[in-house]
């Protein structure tokens, strides 16, 4: 297969608007998940690397504050037209390095693109207050700015969304930036900031240190006080560990962690309609999403049925390279992933529950999964309390409505459920039960750039896309 869309992105890292090399010119490999060929070596940025990354920030913090609303959502506008002008190049990238299928990618970049469109229109509203005192004889203003350099910490599993997700309310909000996305999907984001140059953003407003050295690189940077918000993706165990960080110095954070999404579909649903949308809860990015249907819970009079259906479509999707022409199914990230899907579909197997369809990867290259179906999980397998990150749907039988929002409710998490009933008044009563930040009620997909994202518990802190979204990286200022 070509790699010229690989060879076509700068594999520098990009401080202060010019692409550098590392320090002692290191480098690491990316691959492909679906060979496990290397596809290219990217910059390795050390601490060094990326403390000049952030002193660029700082440098042209006061500046970019300085620009107009309009400047900024212009800037992010013409973004928005370079992403979907290079569309299927980008999503060719995104799938040669992460896995998921052309026509996911695809969807990907529109999505990305779509927070730079929506946070252009924010840029223009940010908005303040004017009151009288109660007591008269004073003047309330309220005012909004940037919060200021901002650390941006990105995940492997959405490696173009999870950027413009940060960097369109950082940049709408006039904050400079470093940017430090996953080690496995560095060159989604090297190509976002060729884009963002080219769409006028200032130099330094956003840099970007790929490194594999993760902890080492961006602590000292957390702890130097020179940042003055973090912004993280990834898993409730590193989100403790930076909001730890984050104490020292009293950063704003912004913290979308892990998911133990549970999936309830009551007897009077439609099974048709809840099967399509426990596809697209389950399958969407092969699983590998904080958002994925973690513990689907079925009604014991239509479980038989459902799994029967849900196996049916599971079973019929075609695994290969997500630049193959009718995949549907593309690997996992890596081998640790492939191992640990594995793990827990064997745990719950041992406990009793049966396969449906799938269990096991098959033989080859690449880090592939056999999309599963297992039915009769039971509630103490270890599959129904981690976060499985892969095309695998466990299936266990509830009673009744309170037994079924007490399992949805028995995690630590609360990023989001899925309701699935043709009544009304119970679903928006078992929403308004279930202790998430998000619900969708007869949906499988609920992410949209222009709604609040974010969860409860250990879940996150903080929201993320909406009106709301640009507030994450504006302090307000009283002036009485």
């Amino acid at each position: 297969m070509s790699n010229a869309v690989v060879d076509q992105v700068s594999k520098q890292l990009f401080i202060g608007g010019q692409w550098v090399d590392a320090q002692d010119s290191a480098t690491f490999e990316v691959l492909d998940p679906a060979t496990g060929a290397v596809l290219c070596e990217v910059a390795d940025a050390s601490p060094a690397d990326a403390r000049k990354a952030l002193d660029a920030a700082v440098a042209a913090q006061a500046e970019f504050a300085a620009t107009t609303p309009r400047q900024r959502a212009d800037i992010l506008t013409r973004a928005f037209e370079l992403l979907m002008e290079r569309q299927d190049e980008l999503a060719e990238l995104m799938t040669r390095e992460m896995g998921k299928p052309f026509a996911e990618a695809q969807g990907e970049i529109a999505y990305a693109a779509e927070f730079f469109r929506h946070f252009a229109g924010e840029a223009v509203r940010i908005d303040g207050g004017y009151a009288t005192a109660p007591a008269g004889g004073a003047r309330f203003l309220l005012t909004k700015q940037p919060v200021g350099p901002c650390l941006l910490i990105t995940p492997w599993n959405f490696p173009m969304a999870m950027g413009t997700r940060k960097l369109g309310p950082a940049i709408a909000a006039g904050c400079t930036s470093v940017v430090k996305p996953a080690h496995q999907t560095p060159l989604s984001m090297l190509a976002l900031m060729e884009v963002l140059k080219e769409a006028g953003l200032p130099d330094g407003a956003a840099n970007c240190v790929t490194t594999t050295h993760s902890g080492a690189t961006m602590e000292p940077l957390i702890r130097s006080g020179l940042a003055r918000k973090l912004s993280f993706t990834g898993s409730t165990k590193i989100g403790k560990i930076l909001l730890e960080q984050c104490a020292d110095k009293v950063l704003r954070t912004s913290m979308e962690l892990g998911g133990n999404a549970p999936f309830l579909v009551f007897e009077d649903a439609d099974l048709d309609e809840a099967v399509a949308g426990a596809m697209l809860a389950k399958m969407r990015n092969m699983g590998e999403a904080c958002t994925a249907a973690n513990r689907i819970y079925v009604h014991s009079s239509v479980i038989d049925e459902f799994g029967r259906k849900l196996a049916e479509k599971m079973g019929a999707l075609r695994l290969g390279h997500g630049m193959d022409e009718g995949t549907k199914v593309g690997p996992l990230i890596d081998d640790a992933a492939q191992e640990k899907v594995g793990a827990l579909v064997q745990d719950a197997v041992s406990r009793g529950a049966t396969v449906l369809t799938g269990g096991s990867a098959p033989q080859g290259d690449g880090y592939f999964f056999t999309p599963t179906v297992l039915t009769g999980v039971p509630q103490e397998a270890e599959i129904v309390r981690e976060e499985i990150f892969g095309p695998v749907a466990p299936l266990t039988p509830f009673d009744t409505e309170d037994e079924a929002v007490a399992k949805a409710n028995d995690t630590e998490f609360g990023l989001i459920a899925y309701v699935f009933t043709n009544d009304l008044r119970r679903g928006l009563r078992v929403a308004e039960r279930i202790e998430s930040g998000m619900i969708g009620l007869n949906q499988g997909v609920v992410s949209n750039p222009a709604a609040p994202f974010g969860g409860v518990k250990e879940s996150g802190l903080g929201r993320e896309g909406g009106h709301v979204g640009i507030d994450e990286f504006l302090e307000l200022k009283y002036v009485g």
